[in-house]
């Protein structure tokens, strides 16, 4: 069965703060030396989907500067494998309001694609996923529409952005988009596989009639008619959503827990990212450093814990990090200390600077400033 990709590089830009000022919410640096689009398009390489598309918005050069010709995903950056679809390319003004607007972009590669299948995945949810028993069961099961989705999340109180319940045999018997779901729902993971045929009729159809919201004003309003058939594949692995700057936070923390690391990074479903080789990292002889993640080329002489750490990090003697995420080419001075902080790249604490944030309002300060 023939599949193809199409992945949404900036749908989560406006909840990611300062973190999408100068880049998309796809190349969000995580855990010390990956950006968030390694995984979706790692799954999607390991799964043997070639030809793959990119919805860009605005801010995508970075993301262009990370990806390069794509040769460490073994795929190819032409019109048979990875494109970038800019707004431009077919018009559009650029102002998505939803994924079904973004769509739109993707009609030349859609038209004129020979695949049976398209994945349609969100950028911003870090798991090891094989799409291949994702479409297999999507054939088998017979319906419309498949839903990628996570139990355990639901709770009753908090927010899901799209929540399903199922039957015996993973059947969607009812959903709902932006609403506190119960627990026992299941969690969309944006993540979603079609035919070809119905994703271009679905486009068509929709976007001249003021629709753009995938989940709402196609999946759900057509569930609800009774005209779509919905099926849903649990799954079962750790699966990490940057929906906002606090659960980006939280998932970067939640790297240095061994079994979510074991549960994301497998040798046989390995996830790839852009090759930058550098010394190993050189610990200082008063060197304090307990539970993080240290990428290569860092010098590291003061005191860090419970952080995650990038390439070509500068931390001095007599200065302290805890529990905080420090982005590459950053220093942190003598004297210094940061704790709950998001330091973006090449960021510089002068000597005696203390910052300090909380768990629940991390401390963002933005890329290459001196604080």
């Amino acid at each position: 069965m023939e599949t193809m990709g199409i992945i949404f590089s900036n749908i989560y830009d406006s909840f990611m703060g300062a973190l999408t000022e100068k880049r998309t919410s796809a190349s969000i640096p995580v855990g010390g030396r990956y950006r968030q689009i390694d995984f979706i398009l790692s799954n999607m390489a390991n799964s043997g989907v070639r030809h793959i598309g990119i919805i860009t918005k605005y801010n995508y050069q970075s993301l262009m500067d990370h990806l390069g010709s794509c040769q460490e995903w073994d795929l190819q950056l032409n019109t048979s494998g990875v494109v970038f679809l800019p707004p431009y390319a077919t018009g559009h003004t650029g102002i998505y309001r939803g994924k079904l607007e973004a769509l739109q972009t993707a009609l030349p590669v859609l038209s004129y694609g020979e695949q049976d299948y398209v994945i349609l995945a969100d950028s911003n949810v870090m798991c090891s996923l094989d799409f291949r028993k994702v479409v297999e069961d999507h054939v088998k099961s017979g319906c419309d529409v498949t839903v990628v989705a996570k139990a355990g999340l639901a709770d009753g109180k908090t927010t899901q952005h799209f929540a399903l319940r199922i039957d015996e045999n993973n059947r969607a018997v009812s959903m709902g988009v932006e609403y506190a779901a119960p627990a026992g729902d299941l969690t969309g993971m944006g993540m979603f596989v079609m035919s070809r045929k119905l994703l271009l009729e679905t486009i068509q159809e929709t976007v001249p009639h003021g629709k753009y919201h995938l989940e709402r004003d196609f999946i759900m309003e057509s569930f609800n008619k009774g005209e779509l058939s919905v099926n849903v594949y649990p799954f079962e692995g750790a699966a990490l959503f940057n929906q906002s700057v606090v659960s980006y936070y939280q998932n970067n923390m939640a790297l240095l827990d061994a079994d979510i690391r074991r549960s994301l990074f497998k040798g046989d479903v390995p996830i790839y990212t852009k090759v930058r080789d550098e010394v190993p990292t050189l610990y200082g002889k008063n060197a304090e450093v307990a539970n993080c993640i240290v990428a290569d080329g860092c010098r590291l002489s003061g005191k860090v814990e419970n952080s995650v750490i990038f390439r070509e990090v500068k931390v001095e003697e007599g200065a302290e990090v805890a529990d905080s995420i420090v982005m590459q080419g950053c220093t942190i001075e003598k004297g210094a200390s940061i704790q709950y902080t998001i330091l973006d790249k090449d960021v510089t604490v002068s000597a005696g600077t203390k910052l300090l944030g909380s768990p629940e309002h991390p401390l963002i300060i933005r890329k290459g400033v001196t604080v």
